[in-house]
């Protein structure tokens, strides 16, 4: 690879810091670096390698080979946005909380770029959902989703009404603060802190779990992927929100459908070669620790 995207979490100054070294580091071996304008302004003293480049963050997408993403989960999940549809592999190194995404260690970083420059690194793919809002038969908005589509209600709200059907077939009808519609790499996400399961990140599922359900026998359930998932809002004059991957919202009205089913393509992450799922889940969860 001779072309790197780095996108940093850029409100912590030990993330710029280290965003310097690596776009040194690249540059003493003749790679091309791309880091977003807003960067340009944010190096002190002033960074100015002939191999780096300030380019708007929606044109990464055509220049690099690679995103190396320094931050939380939430940073990744903002690229894979804008990367996902042209197959363009992903580096998450963790500056966050948990990071299930950026798994990605500092301590990590050095040798496992020296192999990914060798070419001797593996993806690990992961599957999006496209979740759809229908109003009045007629689609006002779409959206591709890593994580999770989630529908909820605002803070003054009471519970709310959500009819739940698969493939036209009805599942039920949730009194509830709100419906978490999942992918198995979003499984650690929101859906575990609602009680949901964790499901293995290269399964080809759909999760629905209720937010605080107003009734106990309410339980999570998990779907093949090739399901459609909607969700028809059934409550009046209440403030109620779909929102994707934590990072965009989009308003509900009375008898909106939230359609969910599975995109087209897959996103690409970087596995690193000094931990598998399994260890990433005890290091993140403390299973085993007392």
């Amino acid at each position: 690879m001779r072309r790197i995207g780095i996108v940093t979490k850029q409100n912590k100054p030990e993330v710029i810091g280290f965003t310097r070294h690596l776009a040194e580091w690249f540059s003493s071996r003749a790679i091309d670096v791309y880091v977003e304008e807003e960067m340009r302004g944010l190096f002190h003293p002033p960074l100015s390698l002939p191999s780096l480049h300030f380019i708007p963050k929606n044109d990464f997408p055509e220049h690099v080979e690679m995103v190396i993403v320094l931050g939380g989960d939430g940073t990744l999940l903002s690229v894979a946005h804008r990367v996902w549809s042209h197959g363009i592999p992903i580096l998450g190194v963790n500056f966050g909380g948990l990071g299930f995404l950026t798994e990605v260690s500092l301590e990590e970083i050095y040798p496992v770029l020296e192999r990914v420059l060798k070419g001797d690194y593996q993806t690990k793919p992961r599957d999006v959902i496209q979740a759809s809002v229908v109003r009045k038969g007629n689609t006002v908005a779409g959206f591709t989703v890593l994580n999770d589509a989630v529908i909820n209600k605002g803070a003054l709200a009471r519970i709310i009404e959500l009819e739940i059907t698969i493939d036209d077939e009805y599942l039920t009808t949730f009194r509830s603060d709100g419906l978490i519609v999942s992918t198995p790499t979003g499984s650690t996400a929101y859906n575990l802190s609602a009680g949901g399961p964790i499901v293995y990140p290269s399964l080809h599922n759909l999760i629905i779990t209720p937010i605080c359900s107003h009734t106990l026998t309410n339980r999570p359930i998990v779907l093949p992927d090739d399901v459609a998932v909607r969700a028809v809002l059934k409550s009046r004059q209440e403030e109620v929100t779909l929102t994707l991957d934590g990072q965009q919202g989009f308003p509900l009205e009375f008898e909106d459908v939230v359609e969910v089913r599975k995109a087209r393509g897959q996103i690409h992450l970087i596995q690193s070669p000094f931990r598998d799922y399994f260890k990433l889940l005890r290091e993140k969860l403390k299973w085993g620790e007392r």
